[in-house]
């Protein structure tokens, strides 16, 4: 006999859970609930504050893709005009208080980098020619169908094609993937299930973001990045030079609390030249802009923990995913790959059976441990800045912040220490191997090589970087253009 899902949002989390449930039961039906309009090709969404700012796809979240889905997600991307950076040589970064990162010849991990809005397409498009079961409605839902011992469905609000599902549906099994929006803690309350802890930690981080096109001769520089300083008692500042497709730069700076990136081009470009270095600043001004400067902040960028796990009671057939589960501040690069880790960890349990007893927990504890790994990195980074709101930093996070400062320096300049961070960042890895004996040993050694105040370009790079510098900005890049 088939089943049906609802799945509640048709972001990463919600396309990857339907991949997972489709692979599970080929011919189950699934449906896909999502408030915002989809169109035929990448369009940012409204649901998504942060889709039109700097988003990384890490090889840990990559690999779970992969997994899932059968055609290569990866090659999907690439041909749509994503950009593959090794970690190890494709980028220049600058730390906090210890210099620029060292580029590593050899194997390293990889990232993607494109819009938010191009990987989602990719994921729909491949939804749509490997999975004809997976149907896509633009609805929302009011609440769950059920009590507190298992939920049977969803109620259906409105939308453009909610009402043709009428005002209840019936499911074997509901996902929540409906963002940071998400409805569940209202929506269990009316099942009779209250009293979820939740935590929330806020920098205050704004993020403003700008799409250049990419200067003549300068289609293969590196990724650029500034990073934020946690550890001055100043407001964090950073900026981003992040390759995307269409042969564009997308632009990113962002400030926390008190130290907020300005909306105006004019300021933005004086924003990302006051940095540390002012290497971003030097790239984009004889840059041609192709839009204005779009500004978010508040709570699209704030950590939020719900322990559903945690809960003494939780009804059969329900469970969150992604940003419904979790939300990071986006700086750090890890909701799409924990989104990721958390719908494979659905595909592996549900090898069981779409209806076996306890599936919502083992969901849930599974997922927890993917979500617990980058929460950690992302809270202990943020309760450090000024002003932070929801949390003052404890003696372990202190603990762990003197660590990995002395790691990162260290891994400016020790092969050792920068796999570590390597694998750790692309989620390859748990939090532990950075403990491991020979990041332990570079972490109290220091780094190998000297540090550098200046990026470790390449001649080519340097004299692309040169030229940049010394350009104008075009008159008509100071105005901006509301272009894709």
């Amino acid at each position: 006999m088939s089943h049906r899902a609802v799945v509640i949002g048709a972001g990463v989390a919600g396309l990857l859970a339907a991949a997972a449930l489709s692979r599970a039961e080929p011919t189950m039906q699934v449906h896909l609930l999502e408030q915002d309009e989809l169109t035929e090709g990448p369009a940012d969404r409204r649901g998504v504050p942060q889709g039109r700012h700097a988003h990384l796809l890490m090889a840990g979240g990559l690999a779970a893709m992969e997994s899932l889905l059968p055609v290569s997600v990866r090659d999907r991307l690439l041909v749509a005009g994503a950009h593959e950076i090794a970690l190890g040589n494709g980028m220049l970064a600058l730390t906090p208080d210890s210099g620029w990162f060292h580029r590593w010849q050899g194997d390293s991990p990889r990232m993607i980098t494109c819009t938010r809005a191009l990987l989602e397409w990719v994921l729909r498009q491949i939804l749509r020619d490997c999975h004809p079961h997976v149907r896509l409605h633009r609805a929302t839902v009011d609440g769950l169908l059920g009590d507190a011992r298992q939920v049977r469905g969803v109620r259906v609000g409105g939308g453009t094609t909610g009402h043709r599902l009428g005002p209840e549906l019936e499911a074997d099994l509901v996902i929540d993937a409906s963002g940071r929006g998400s409805g569940s803690l209202s929506w269990l309350a009316g099942l009779g299930i209250t009293g979820i802890e939740e935590r929330k930690l806020d920098s205050g981080l704004t993020n403003a973001t700008r799409i250049y096109r990419v200067p003549e001769g300068a289609e293969s520089f590196p990724l650029t990045l500034i990073q934020a300083n946690p550890y001055d008692g100043r407001p964090g500042r950073s900026a981003m030079v992040l390759p995307i497709e269409g042969n564009r730069w997308m632009v990113s700076a962002g400030g926390t609390r008190g130290g907020e990136p300005p909306a105006d081009p004019e300021g933005f470009l004086q924003y990302v030249l006051s940095l540390p270095h002012p290497i971003v600043g030097h790239l984009i001004r004889g840059a041609h802009a192709l839009t204005d400067v779009v500004v978010s902040r508040g709570r699209s960028t704030s950590n939020t923990r719900r322990y559903f796990e945690k809960s003494p009671h939780w009804p059969e057939r329900f469970i969150p995913l992604g940003d419904a589960l979790a939300t990071f501040n986006p700086a750090y690069g890890q909701g799409m790959s924990v989104a990721a880790l958390g719908a494979q960890v659905l595909a592996d349990e549900l090898r069981g059976g779409l209806t076996s007893p306890g599936l919502s927990r083992r969901v849930l504890r599974g997922a927890a441990g993917h979500v617990d790994m980058a929460w950690s990195a992302a809270v202990g980074m943020d309760v450090l800045f000024p002003g932070v709101t929801g949390g003052e930093p404890a003696l372990a996070d202190r603990l762990a912040a003197w660590y990995t400062r002395r790691l990162t320096r260290a891994a400016t300049g020790s092969y050792d220490a920068a796999s570590a961070l390597w694998d750790v960042t692309s989620l390859t890895a748990p939090p532990t191997r950075v403990l491991h004996p020979k990041a332990l040993l570079a972490a109290l050694n220091g780094p190998l090589l000297p540090p550098t105040t200046e990026p470790p370009l390449q001649p080519s790079e340097r004299a692309i970087l040169d030229q940049l510098a010394k350009s104008r900005t075009a008159p008509e890049a100071s105005q901006g253009r509301r272009t894709r």
